[in-house]
């Protein structure tokens, strides 16, 4: 006689959402360990020979200049580039700079490196859970196609802590909302995923609580180092700002520039080191855009709350999925409503996608395909060819058309997501049957 247990419907299901017919290297611990390793050595080894030429990389020249002349206001005043991050910020940076310029650019790699390890060890529970390695895996290729766009920003060191804070998710409010709140007060997007966990938590007082206490200490910091005039600076710095050749809403001007047509030009602000587009009524969109970010977060907020009242009237809710669809939604929100289009801007979806892969393996493989052809696409634009870019080739416009067009595609995935979320019956399988 039989003693194994009957399945159960979950069970049935949880079988057919694992990934088939992997080779079991894929999910062995020990070469999750390995990839990590070599991955992370490749931009360690690049980083220590720059550092022992005296020099940083990219965004960490900035970072470096600012440590060197000093945190109080009147200095970054002064530096290389108006202050333009949140306050938290300062903290890497001056960790980065603790044994002088010399070593910065390597110092910072390695607390990049520290902060993945820490990401990769909390999304495999220190590789106990077998399930999570591919998605492990799709976060390490993620990372190494994005490059220097998450290893010489401050976007690379808020990217981690926020996959972290999702992996403790529903079921830690408290600390996910102060790891979210950290990674907001070091760079702002995180705080879209603050408002998705408020939104789906029960315990919602305890993210308002953790969201305090780190604002309050962050304002301690600034204090500190005699940065708490640029507390805010952040809100403010970005409101001249015209539309970034990269931006999804600058397209059109952008094929005017390249055609020669409409009177359309690229232009380098150099006051903010930004490639910008100028033509016939940029000003006009450059005005719109912070409404209709602010119109677009309501409305994907709209449809994430409908989802979380359908899901408890039905007694179905699935908090952790709601919080990753709308936190994916919000977060391609920030990007495609943006006039600021970097292309570090790309890394904020990452984390989203490896807990949606470990949660819905299924339902997450579109987003997860997508997102490593927009890593492909943004590394073809940034650093490769940039400069062509920036001159009117029409190769390179067509490459950044097709990539913002894949990010809007991302959005209408997502908040489709959201709204079958919100249509679903309780009989309805976990996995949808659109993915």
């Amino acid at each position: 006689m039989s003693t194994h247990k009957p399945l159960t419907q979950q069970d049935r299901l949880n079988v057919l959402d694992r990934p088939q017919n992997l080779p079991g290297w894929l999910t062995s611990p020990r070469v999750l360990l390995a990839g990590f390793v070599v991955l992370h050595l490749v931009f360690l080894v690049f980083a220590l020979i720059v550092s022992l030429n005296g020099n940083a990389f990219s965004d960490t020249n900035i970072y470096r200049e600012w440590t060197r002349i000093g945190f109080d206001q009147d200095a970054l005043a002064g530096g290389p580039s108006p202050w333009v991050y949140p306050v938290l910020a300062l903290v890497p940076m001056a960790l980065a700079g603790i044994a002088g310029p010399g070593p910065f650019f390597f110092l910072w790699v390695l607390m990049t490196t520290v902060l993945n390890g820490w990401a990769v060890l909390k999304l495999t529970d220190c590789g106990r859970n077998r399930r999570a390695i591919p998605a492990a895996w799709w976060w390490l290729g993620f990372t190494f196609l994005m490059g220097w766009l998450g290893f010489a920003r401050v976007d690379g060191l808020t990217a981690p802590i926020v996959l972290v804070a999702l992996a403790y998710g529903v079921a830690h409010p408290f600390i996910a909302s102060t790891l979210l709140s950290i990674a907001t007060w070091m760079k702002v997007w995180p705080a879209a995923i603050v408002l998705a966990l408020f939104t789906v938590v029960r315990q919602r007082v305890q993210v308002v609580v953790a969201g305090l206490m780190v604002s309050a200490a962050a304002a301690g910091v600034a204090a500190a180092m005699g940065a708490f005039p640029l507390l805010f600076n952040f809100l403010t710095q970005q409101g001249d700002r015209g539309m970034q050749l990269e931006a999804t809403f600058t397209t059109p001007w952008l094929w005017s520039s390249v055609l020669g047509v409409g009177g359309s030009q690229m232009y380098m602000n150099t006051d903010i080191n930004s490639m910008q587009v100028d033509g016939p009524g940029t000003e006009v969109m450059s005005s719109l855009m912070q409404p209709l970010l602010i119109l677009a977060a309501l409305a994907a907020t709209a449809l994430l709350v409908r989802a979380l009242h359908h899901g408890v009237r039905t007694g179905g809710a699935d908090r952790t999925e709601l919080l990753l669809a709308g936190t994916l939604t919000l977060v391609s929100v920030f990007i495609v409503f943006n006039k600021v289009g970097s292309p570090q801007f790309m890394v904020w979806l990452g984390p989203a996608v490896a807990l949606g892969l470990v949660h819905h393996w299924r339902s997450w493989r579109t987003p997860a395909i997508m997102l490593i052809a927009i890593a492909v696409l943004t590394f073809f634009i940034y650093p490769l060819f940039y400069n062509a870019l920036s001159h009117d080739n029409p190769a390179m416009a067509l490459v950044l058309t097709a990539r913002n067009a894949l990010l809007v595609v991302l959005l209408l995935w997502s908040a489709r997501r959201l709204y079958w979320l919100g249509s679903k019956r309780p009989t309805d399988e976990l996995v949808p049957k659109e993915s």
